[in-house]
């Protein structure tokens, strides 16, 4: 549209506009998706994963696009390390508006009788324990702060069941009541916090599979096609945005209408 002479233009309003924004598992996939999917929607970003060469990567890109990220490697199974990353990001910004939980990991699929029970309870303290620690501190900072919003990763294993990886699908289950908990807990002190859950999504796992693989699993999802981090990032900021000011307690599945079909 042509501007009119004495009329200015007002410029796009971005979804996360000078919000400070901290996302878990930003290393690669759907985090570091987020991360930059984030940042284009104007908010600063304080990115944490063990692996703290690839989170500074992803500061530097961020930056080089003319946004602005802390890199603050984590182990997000610790509890000091979680209370030392939301501390750092408060120390760096005054304050923590949002927080996409992302996160986790699972073993290799066998069926229940034969899951080693530290294998069990590794999926448990990678994904449960892990959500728990971040709404933890994250929401005390967000109460200092006034309110805020929280998006946890859960799974499309979340509100089904998938058989052989039993400890995946109990803690991916168990997102889903922390979400509901946490989102009732602190409705009234202007926190909000919902859950997403994902379906195949084309990270680095499913592109290390031949075609024929990735073609035979997309012929299972009605869209006919695997999911991209992208689509994922994107509906989480919305999730996280005030555009969404009266979702909580809310999952929103990304899956291609496999859930609607019951696959």
């Amino acid at each position: 549209m042509r501007e009119q002479p004495g009329h200015e233009v007002m410029p796009k309003s971005r979804l996360l506009q000078d919000k400070v924004v901290l996302v878990t598992g930003a290393s690669r996939g759907i985090g570091a998706a987020a991360a930059r999917t984030f940042s284009a929607e104007g908010a600063t970003i304080v990115l944490t994963a063990r692996n703290a060469d690839a989170i500074e990567r992803l500061a530097d890109t961020i930056a080089g696009t003319g946004g602005a990220a802390l890199a603050v490697p984590a182990d997000v199974t610790d509890p000091a390390s979680v209370e030392r990353l939301v501390q750092a990001a408060v120390d760096k910004y005054g304050r923590l508006d949002a927080a996409f939980n992302n996160a986790g990991g699972g073993p290799m699929p066998r069926p229940l009788a034969e899951i080693a029970v530290a294998d069990f309870e590794s999926a448990l303290r990678v994904n449960v324990l892990v959500i728990f620690l971040c709404l933890k501190y994250e929401i005390a900072a967000m109460l200092a702060g006034g309110g805020g919003s929280i998006v946890n990763t859960s799974s499309t294993a979340g509100p089904r069941a998938v058989p052989r990886i039993a400890g995946y699908v109990a803690s991916k289950h168990a997102i889903l009541g922390l979400t509901k908990t946490a989102a009732l807990d602190y409705a009234a002190s202007n926190i909000r916090v919902n859950a997403i859950a994902p379906g195949t999504i084309l990270t680095e796992r499913l592109q290390e599979l031949d075609e024929g693989r990735r073609e035979q699993i997309s012929g299972q999802i009605p869209m006919g096609r695997l999911g991209r981090p992208e689509e994922v990032a994107k509906a989480a900021a919305w999730l996280l945005s005030d555009e969404a000011a009266y979702v909580t307690g809310a999952t929103f599945d990304i899956d291609g209408g496999r859930m609607a079909a019951g696959a």
